[in-house]
């Protein structure tokens, strides 16, 4: 499915059907692939649940691919894109449910009030303010974020991470997974074969040399009910960053999932779902 929004093309993965719609982003370095497991439940809970390819990834547009473009992929443009999609799809209800850069981008969205959410699931990424002010003053959080430095720097980081069939984007997964066989080498392969289509690791980078500003995002508090999922033994954002929500998130409710890693959605599917359907439920956004 190609979705158009935003003067972008939107590859899409989707399931369910109907008007309330429930957009599922994917982080660095994934695809819409990363939700497979989360698409065909988000259906059976009553959402025309939708998986996109972010831009610059996959299958979807990648506009000005190259250090010089990184400015193609402000924070201002990804959320025009969520903006884009759900106005495409002109939705009765809408869920935005994400993880690692899209769970950035979806805290900005709901801090913008870009979109009126009816629910907001976030995974293993901490609201912009949250994060700010601990890498202030908390070391091993500036020891852990020690690759958004290396990012920075033009052309190395994608020439490292392409080299051996882009082995560096299969050991980003092992290395931090809890449960390695959560990705055999077929779900690696899917990796790695869309990071060595030309231009794409690139455009995945320069979300990060894009968005160093991102700490200074301000806003009222959220007012979108909001769901918080995070795997304990992620090893590379502190589990000092679920707390604090109090003054930023009216109604926030957090999961935390012991032994399980930054790929919480990927790495444990059953818990994270069944976390999902709870709060959907107590929430009133599930079916039945």
């Amino acid at each position: 499915m190609i979705l158009h929004a935003n003067g972008l093309d939107f590859a899409c993965d989707a399931a369910g059907g109907g008007d309330d719609v429930a957009f599922c982003l994917h982080g660095f370095p994934e695809s819409r692939f990363s939700w497979r497991f989360q698409l065909p439940f988000l259906a059976a809970q009553g959402w025309r649940a939708v998986a996109p390819d972010l831009r610059g990834y996959g299958q979807s547009s990648r506009p000005t691919p190259t250090y010089a473009g990184k400015a193609a992929y402000h924070i201002d443009h990804l959320v025009d894109d969520v903006v884009g999609m759900f106005e495409a799809l002109k939705p009765r209800r809408k869920l935005l449910v994400a993880h690692d850069w899209g769970a950035v981008i979806a805290w900005v969205v709901a801090m913008r009030r870009a979109v009126d959410l009816d629910g907001l699931i976030i995974m293993n990424v901490p609201h912009p303010t949250v994060f700010g002010d601990l890498i202030n003053h908390y070391r091993p959080q500036r020891l852990k974020s020690w690759y958004v430095a290396f990012f920075q720097i033009p052309w190395l980081p994608e020439f490292l991470l392409r080299q051996n069939r882009a082995d560096g984007i299969a050991k980003a997964f092992l290395n931090m997974a809890i449960d390695k066989g959560a990705f055999p080498p077929h779900v690696l392969e899917e990796y790695r074969k869309n990071a060595l289509i030309p231009g794409a690791l690139t455009a995945m980078i320069n979300y990060y040399r894009a968005n160093l500003g991102i700490l200074d995002e301000k806003s009222p508090p959220i007012e979108v009910p909001t769901l918080m999922l995070w795997g304990e033994e992620d090893t590379a954002l502190d589990i000092k960053l679920t707390e604090g929500y109090g003054s930023h998130v009216r109604d926030f409710t957090l999961v935390r999932f012991p032994g399980v890693s930054h790929w919480v959605q990927q790495e444990a599917p059953v818990p994270v779902n069944t976390a999902m359907l709870d709060w959907l439920r107590a929430k009133g956004l599930a079916a039945g």
